[in-house]
């Protein structure tokens, strides 16, 4: 196993168990303790854990995420079976919103079985992924790019996503908790996400099963806001029963 797909899965452990130990982990990955160790520190520095006295905790606040090159290599195959479900929601004739993001793109990829849609996106990424598919109408929202991840955002992007309806928006979160709703470490990209909200007749979260039960500076919106959440099967049974709590539709892929 390669170190990066080994720290993605002590990641993945250390999410499902809220805490782990060094010698717990030696074991279960094969590697010597110093590996362990010496993976535990990279993902420390990465703001996702925080070392104890021989072991870990899991960090609920988010104050980052990865670069854009990062989190599209990450968690690849879950990233797919949230976009298959979602896609399963798209009928003929509707009208959707695309937040800028790498599950989202996913969902793009896949919109080539659709017929006369059409796609509002802030992201440059999902609007050349549809160029060549003939019966997708794509808007693209303007706005400021940002050209690590080729998102748009600003004034441009919400003023005109505000004079926009849509039958469903897919949004993507870099956390979301079951009472505290959608948040983000990123005061400048949480209009667009509302305005996003505020457009749609529905609103789907896609995201991996990493982004839940997180908590993160800036408010989004409130759980009663969102209509469904699509997540992998990775994400434990009880944070899924949170958010059916909550009153919303979950679908574990």
């Amino acid at each position: 196993m390669l170190a990066a797909e080994r720290k993605l899965k002590i990641l993945d452990y250390v999410r499902k168990h809220n805490v782990a130990s060094v010698s717990q982990l030696s074991q279960d990955f094969g590697v010597h303790e110093a590996t362990i160790r010496r993976d535990l520190s990279e993902i420390e520095k990465e703001g996702r854990i925080r070392r104890t006295h021989g072991g870990v905790v899991l960090v609920e606040g988010v104050s980052s995420e990865p670069s854009f090159t990062i989190r599209a290599n990450e968690r690849v195959e879950e990233k797919i079976r949230i976009a298959e479900c979602a896609v399963e929601m798209i009928e003929e004739g509707d009208n959707i919103i695309l937040d800028s993001g790498t599950t989202t793109l996913q969902i793009a990829r896949l919109l080539v079985a659709k017929s006369n849609i059409t796609v509002v996106t802030n992201d440059i990424n999902i609007a050349a992924e549809l160029r060549d598919f003939k019966d997708i109408k794509v808007i693209v929202t303007g706005g400021i790019l940002y050209p690590e991840s080729y998102m748009l955002n600003g004034l441009f992007t919400d003023n005109n996503l505000k004079t926009l309806h849509v039958d469903k928006a897919f949004v993507g979160i870099p956390a979301f908790h079951p009472n505290r709703g959608l948040t983000h470490f990123d005061d400048q990209l949480v209009s667009a996400k509302q305005s996003m909200i505020e457009a749609a007749s529905q609103t789907i979260v896609v995201t991996d099963h990493t982004k839940l039960g997180g908590i993160s500076l800036h408010k989004v919106a409130p759980v009663n806001e969102i209509d469904v959440l699509i997540t992998g099967r990775e994400a434990s049974e009880t944070k899924i029963r949170q958010f059916k709590e909550a009153g919303l539709t979950v679908y574990t892929v």
